[in-house]
């Protein structure tokens, strides 16, 4: 059996914050990213109901932009979801939906980055992302 850790954490290492990226099943009987959603954790909570533990997490969601992977670069392309006010949408998700860790890549355009721009800011700051097949082979496996 395969595990991963998945961080979303106010300060790592004693730096800024860790928040991982996810896939979440959406729909199983679709193939690759077809049947997955993606999201960035923002925070680990759980809650009991009745007697029943529900451990989920908070998450900010991406959509796709399209309906195939790009065909430059064969990963499919996701933006972060706004709402009507442009605030991004955040909702709190049951952890047995989490598939795995995903690993996004911004879409740089023809700019340069800023001289100052922290690899930390980069799920902030770009308006595109490549979700990267190529992260492992587990990811190469879903990321179709």
């Amino acid at each position: 059996m395969h595990r991963q850790r998945i961080r979303s954490v106010p300060s790592w290492r004693g730096g800024p914050p860790r928040r991982d990226c996810i896939f979440l099943s959406s729909d199983p009987s679709k193939p690759g990213m077809r049947g997955l959603h993606v999201a960035q954790v923002i925070l680990f909570l759980s809650f009991s109901f009745h007697g029943v533990l529900y451990p989920c997490a908070l998450v900010r969601w991406f959509v796709p932009l399209g309906n195939e992977p790009c065909p430059d670069a064969g990963m499919w392309i996701f933006q972060p979801e706004l709402d009507e006010d442009g605030d991004r949408v955040t909702t709190i998700v049951h952890l047995e939906s989490v598939v795995r860790s995903a690993h996004l890549i911004g879409l740089y355009g023809d700019q340069f980055l800023p001289k100052n721009f922290s690899h930390t800011d980069s799920l902030q700051t770009f308006h595109a992302y490549y979700v990267s097949k190529y992260s492992d082979h587990h990811a190469h496996e879903l990321a179709f």
